[in-house]
Order: structure tokens, then C-alpha cells, then sequence
């Protein structure tokens, strides 16, 4: 007998929901799209009308309608709506971050962990089955004695979105430092430095390109290079290098063209063309752990520690010395600590 599937509600139909919507709708095995939430009625009614389902301006309405739910609504409402889905009972898959600032975030956590139900945040590398492989096969790396990672996106974002996005690190930096936590282990110093290009992002008082160096408890080394501007197209690679071996995973190459002295191929222009299995598969764990009662491969203390992370990199780059992190052990995993001086 076939496995039920999960019924989704999903709430925030920007660029990222309407991804998570067709995936949910089409290509989802464990979970189907119950209905779709967002405070524009032409965006809601649109979408609902493309996949057949129901669609509301209202939480509470959207709430009612489904089994979970996904929220991928602006950063700042992140908090607010994963608590009221909590207190109804209901599972949580959350973009990230889970908030903006830290009291938040302990706070959402503490309503997920009082109501007993699941949280994944959307750390979609550890769903792709690149980054899978090289989790899958860590040990045959030995010790890693360094890490690098590339995140750059092709082009910025509007000023519009910066202006809301929580900072470079926290908004950018956070998917390689949980890579880096997940493949390597935990944290103990973090520097970094960064400037602003364009001057959109030094107006609002961000970056747009850094370098984080980062200390592991092993005693290996970590870099860190970020931008919001490659121009040539979007660009995400990992290297682990170990004393037996060394990985990377680089941006795929779909085809070469090798003509007298030059070879070109094509890159992807964002992270919607680099990621679709792993977007697909993030949704579909977050539908079995519902299911099934599974943990989630990355939980909100992941995202706590990501988070925590960023906010030592931004207090780095702002006072140009290096921070010092904590990593303290809990029942659940991992809460870092950082210097306050």
C-alpha cells in the first residue's frame, strides 16, 4: 500500500514560494500542496488557480487547511508565523532565518519544543546530492585540515530586499558556515572582512563581498569568499581537504565546447538552476519527517548556530578583530557562545 502524503499549506508566494509550490504540486512524492497563503490576493488567487488548490489572505484560514506547513514569506514575519503554526499543532518547514535577531529565534524554538512539533529550516545543500555524496563518504577524507567555500550570486538583489534581508552574513553567509559545521565540525574563531562595491548596500550601511576565516575545533582551517556579484553567472563550490583525500563539488557542467585554444560551458544564473533536487528533496524530508516521525536533517539549532556564526563574522567585520565562539553541547545538539567584548 502506497505511503499517505503530507498536506502542505504554504505560506509566501514570492520568487522562493512560487518555487516551492510547483515542486510541492508536481514533483513532491511524499507531500501535496493543501493551499497557498499570501497577503496579496492577486499573488494567492494566481497560484491557487495554477495548481487547483485553495488560497486565502488569511494564517488562520491556511492553518486550518493542511497537515504542515511551509513558510517562505519575507524574513521578517519568519518568527511570528512559525510560532502560530507551532501553537496550532502543526509541523514547520522554515526558510531562513528563522528570525532576525536572536531573542526571536530562542523564542520560536522554545514555542516549537513546548508544542512537540517538528521545525526544518531550509538548508537546502544538505539536500543536494553533491554535497549528500561528500557527507555520505566523510570518512574517507581522514582529517580535514581545510575548507573553502564560493557563494556568489550573478548579479545583486534590489535594494529593496537588502534593505530587508537581516545583513550580508546572515542573509548570505549562513548556508556556507552550516556547510562548513555539517562537513567539517564546530566553530571556535571566526574573522572577517568585507566591502561594499555597489552603492546601494554601503547607503544602508552593508557589504556586498567578504572573506570569513574560519578556526575549527579539530585545528583545521576554514575560507569563506561571498559576493552578491559574480556577473559571469551564480557560483557555489565546496572544497574539503583532508589528510587521506581531498572533495570538491563544484558548479555542474552540463555540456563543454572545446574550439582551437578555448573550451566554454554553460554556468547556472542563480540558485534556482543550480538546486532543483535539492529543493524538491528538502520538502519531501520535511514530508517524511512529518509522516513518519523522523528527525529533520537540519533543525532550528542548526539555524540558531548558523545564525550565531553570521553575527560573529558581521561583529568581526565591523571591529576588525577576530571573535571568539563557543561551541556548548545540549541534549539536542549544539549552541554557540560568543565573546562579548
Amino acid at each position: 500500500m502506497a505511503a499517505r502524503t503530507v498536506a502542505i499549506g504554504l505560506a509566501g508566494l514570492g520568487r522562493i514560494g512560487r518555487m516551492h509550490a510547483e515542486n510541492i504540486a508536481r514533483r513532491c512524492r511524499s507531500a501535496t500542496l493543501a493551499a497557498v497563503y499570501d497577503l496579496a490576493p492577486d499573488a494567492a488567487r494566481a497560484t491557487g488557480e495554477r495548481y487547483g488548490v485553495p488560497w486565502t489572505t488569511s494564517y488562520d484560514e491556511l492553518l486550518e487547511r493542511c497537515d504542515a506547513v511551509a513558510v517562505a514569506t519575507p524574513t521578517g514575519t519568519h518568527a511570528e508565523l512559525v510560532t502560530a503554526a507551532a501553537r496550532a499543532g502543526r509541523p514547520v518547514f522554515c526558510e531562513k532565518p528563522i528570525a532576525g535577531d536572536r531573542a526571536a529565534t530562542l523564542g520560536v524554538l522554545d514555542a516549537v519544543v513546548q508544542a512537540g512539533v517538528v521545525l526544518q529550516v531550509g538548508f537546502h545543500r544538505r539536500f543536494d546530492p553533491d554535497w549528500v555524496s561528500v557527507a555520505e563518504r566523510r570518512a574517507e577524507l581522514g582529517e580535514v585540515t581545510f575548507f573553502r567555500g564560493s557563494l556568489w550570486d550573478m548579479t545583486p538583489p534590489e535594494p529593496a530586499f537588502i534593505a530587508g534581508s537581516g545583513g550580508f552574513f546572515t542573509d548570505v553567509a549562513v548556508h556556507e558556515l552550516d556547510v562548513a559545521r555539517w562537513l567539517v565540525g564546530e566553530i571556535v574563531e571566526v574573522s572577517a572582512h568585507g566591502v561594499a562595491h555597489d552603492p546601494a548596500f554601503a547607503a544602508i550601511g552593508d557589504i556586498d563581498t567578504a572573506v570569513v576565516v574560519l578556526k575549527f575545533a579539530s585545528g583545521g582551517l576554514g575560507v569563506i569568499d561571498i559576493g552578491r556579484g559574480s556577473r559571469y553567472g551564480y557560483e557555489s563550490s565546496t572544497e574539503l581537504v583532508g589528510t587521506l583525500a581531498t572533495a570538491r563539488v563544484e558548479t555542474p557542467r552540463a555540456v563543454e565546447w572545446r574550439t582551437p585554444g578555448q573550451a566554454s560551458h554553460g554556468l547556472p544564473r542563480d540558485f534556482v538552476e543550480r538546486y532543483p533536487a535539492a529543493y524538491v528533496e528538502e520538502l519531501d524530508a520535511f514530508a517524511r519527517c512529518v509522516r513518519d516521525g523522523t528527525p529533520p536533517r537540519c533543525t532550528g539549532l542548526d539555524a540558531l548556530a548558523a545564525f550565531d556564526l553570521a553575527v560573529a563574522a558581521d561583529r568581526s567585520w565591523r571591529t576588525g578583530r577576530p571573535v571568539a565562539v563557543k561551541p556548548v553541547p545540549t541534549g539536542d545538539g549544539v549552541i554557540y557562545d560568543i565573546e562579548e567584548r
